[in-house]
């Protein structure tokens, strides 16, 4: 039996949380599709104090912006996009189009067609979070999407040069700099200023996250992407420290970022929570990891690796980061994950920033039903039939006939039976079913 030896938020305040959240989001999305740019304009200088005529950068200020960075600076993004980029072309190599006869005279086939727009988000209020832009943008690219458009918050109130520079290197066709549920409203719905997207992608806090929950249906979404959720298993193959700033690093994303700790080994639970507050002590993020971990932290004991894969399967993280004996034991029995770190060589911030698996991935426990995001997320798969022969439309439109006889639906019925008259040279009287 799991035993807890430090507990996260109760659920009810967790759900009272949410509830305030929705709402404002609704008020919000409402808002903007009342009043278009006149509304996001109040939204931005509201919550970023930001304000112009037109959130969308020039040519100009893109330039300036990547003049601001180093070469080593531009470097090390064209390395990280390139890896993105490598993975994304070999997930879109194992994606191919089908065309099958499945009976004689009976084509059945589909077809991988890209998404005509995508709006991507990239956080960037607290931190300019460019990673985000390599993750959506160049998947999108590398899916075929005909356009691309981007919007990141103001970052100590301006654009934030790495973020844009990452957005332009990676291929965005429009880039603004916007934030918050007023930039993916905008993007869903549409404005003056900024023409609507087919699908909204990326990351982004409890509103964010929210807002693409209400507008899906009206646009597609990626997936729920809300705070950073983090996991750590680990035995006694590994120490309190590694434990500790694997757990702290995710926990600085912000103060509603669950980090849990789950080992078979009491003693490591134990020096793990005395080597967080160690590191709390000198981490120059800890105001906000501090508050992640009170409110949202856990540690749990388990009895030995099963136990631990039935809890983590039942927690569904987003990040699981595995560091015991036989890490590949958990790759082959887990199920519930939006992404696995294996082995202590790894770590979630190499997944985050530059490895080249795609960051954007299920939180709140929608790793029970998706992965993340990846170049399938880009296309539809659409498919086709064709039937070629005359007997074989008539021999598929008996069977039609009487199962839609089945159903009381004469008119389908009549659809399979004009062609097995016409097909078959049967005489089926209108409205009947084949014999």
């Amino acid at each position: 039996m799991a035993e807890w030896l430090k507990r996260g938020a109760e659920a009810g305040a967790a759900e009272t949380a949410d509830r305030k959240v929705r709402e404002t989001v609704e008020a919000i999305l409402a808002d903007i599709a009342a009043r278009g740019d006149d509304a996001v304009r109040e939204l931005s200088v509201r919550f970023d104090k930001w304000d112009r005529e037109d959130y969308r950068l020039t040519d100009a200020e893109i330039a300036d912006c990547i003049g601001q960075l180093t070469a080593r600076d531009l470097d090390d993004i064209r390395f990280a996009q390139a890896q993105v980029r490598n993975f994304a072309e070999k997930q879109r190599a194992c994606i191919t189009d089908l065309e099958v006869e499945t009976l004689p005279g009976v084509i059945l086939g589909h077809k991988n067609i890209p998404l005509g727009s995508v709006g991507c988000y990239v956080p960037g209020g607290k931190y300019p979070l460019l990673a985000s832009a390599h993750m959506s943008v160049i998947t999108a690219k590398v899916a075929g999407v005909g356009r691309i458009v981007t919007c990141a918050p103001p970052f100590h109130g301006k654009p934030a040069p790495a973020i844009v520079a990452a957005q332009h290197l990676a291929g965005a066709d429009e880039i603004y700099c916007l934030g918050g549920i007023q930039a993916v409203g905008a993007m869903a719905l549409g404005t003056p200023g900024i023409a609507a997207v087919d699908m909204l992608v990326g990351p982004g806090n409890a509103f964010v996250a929210e807002a693409k929950r209400q507008l899906f249906g009206r646009v597609g979404i990626d997936l729920f992407a809300g705070p950073t959720e983090t996991l750590v298993i680990a035995d006694e193959s590994v120490d309190a420290e590694m434990c500790a700033t694997d757990l702290l690093g995710q926990a600085e994303h912000g103060p509603d970022s669950p980090a849990i700790l789950l080992t078979t080994s009491a003693r490591l639970a134990r020096e793990t929570m005395a080597e967080i507050e160690r590191l709390l002590a000198i981490l120059p993020t800890a105001g906000i990891a501090r508050q992640a971990w009170a409110s949202f932290g856990e540690v749990i004991v388990c009895a030995d690796d099963a136990e631990m894969v039935r809890e983590a399967d039942r927690i569904a993280s987003e990040h699981v980061q595995v560091m015991t004996r036989d890490p590949d034991y958990f790759l082959a029995n887990m199920k519930n994950y939006g992404a696995l770190f294996l082995g202590p060589r790894t770590n979630v911030a190499y997944g985050d920033k530059v490895i080249g698996t795609n960051h954007t991935l299920p939180t709140k426990k929608a790793a029970r039903y998706t992965g993340g995001l990846w170049v399938g997320k880009f296309l539809k798969t659409c498919t086709y039939q064709k039937v070629m022969t005359d007997e074989a439309s008539a021999m598929v439109g008996e069977y039609c006939s009487r199962l839609c006889a089945l159903e009381g639906f004469t008119g389908h019925g009549e659809q399979a039976n004009v062609r097995v008259r016409r097909y078959g040279g049967r005489n089926i009287p209108y409205g009947g079913a084949a014999e």
